[in-house]
């Protein structure tokens, strides 16, 4: 079992970063002193869990964590600075910090610090997320297991009652008016959403598969099929009408 280090002070290391091409040293203190900061640390950059998941999530819920007091969200891993610059870059998460512990430092004084020759990994950090004060560790079974360390069971510690963005996808059309009044209406609100551009990601059978219709624009709400940019202003009138 791994040891939670509720209410003990967070390890004083120092970490190698890359910055403009210049090496630049990072302690402890300049990450954390003074400030709320949620960590969460994983197995290794560009691996499937990190990239589809525990990465995108928390880069989505980044205005969330800010709303409800927290500072900062740094992603931490046991790889070096060019490694995790680039994984930064091919992840586009720009609100998180990512920082590089190459030789296991922090990690390690951690207590997370895990064998992963199995793989040819080497040592890797065990899948982990604190707010400094509070952590969430993942059983140690078998495997990369991926159940209490995601940004959602953070912010429900941090505020149960937190507002969400909800997910949005949105089949559309190059040079289909009724699209880009459905996407000015969710932009007005703003409320983030993922385009599907038939010809391009998807074809025209896709789109009638999945809502039984051949047109343009068709919208899903949080796994919900909402319909077309009629619909959509119907819902988004709804969403109005219920938080008034």
């Amino acid at each position: 079992m791994f040891e939670n280090r509720e209410g003990q002070r967070v390890p004083k290391v120092t970490f190698k970063t890359r910055r403009d091409n210049q090496w630049v040293d990072v302690s402890s203190d300049d990450l954390f002193a003074g400030k709320t900061v949620v960590v969460f640390s994983l197995p290794g950059a560009f691996t499937p869990t990190c990239s589809s998941s525990h990465v995108p999530r928390f880069d989505e819920l980044a205005g969330v964590f800010r709303d409800n007091g927290v500072d900062e969200i740094v992603c931490v891993s046991v790889n070096d600075a060019f490694v995790m610059n680039e994984w930064a870059k091919d992840q586009r998460a720009d609100n998180i910090t990512f920082v590089p512990d190459g030789n296991g430092d922090f990690t390690r004084a951690m207590g997370m610090l895990v064998d992963k020759d199995d793989l040819g990994f080497g040592q890797r950090s065990w899948r982990y997320s604190m707010l400094v004060e509070k952590m969430f560790i993942e059983p140690n079974v078998p495997g990369d297991p991926y159940e209490v360390s995601d940004a959602d069971t953070m912010l429900a510690y941090i505020n149960p009652q937190a507002n969400k963005p909800v997910d949005i996808v949105m089949f559309t059309r190059e040079g289909c008016a009724y699209c880009a009044r459905a996407k000015g209406m969710l932009r007005e609100r703003g409320m983030a959403f993922e385009e599907i551009r038939v010809g391009e990601a998807v074809s025209l059978r896709s789109v009638r598969a999945a809502t039984g219709s051949d047109t343009v624009p068709q919208v899903f709400v949080d796994g919900e099929y909402i319909g077309n940019s009629e619909a959509l202003e119907s819902w988004l009138n709804g969403q109005s009408t219920r938080a008034a």
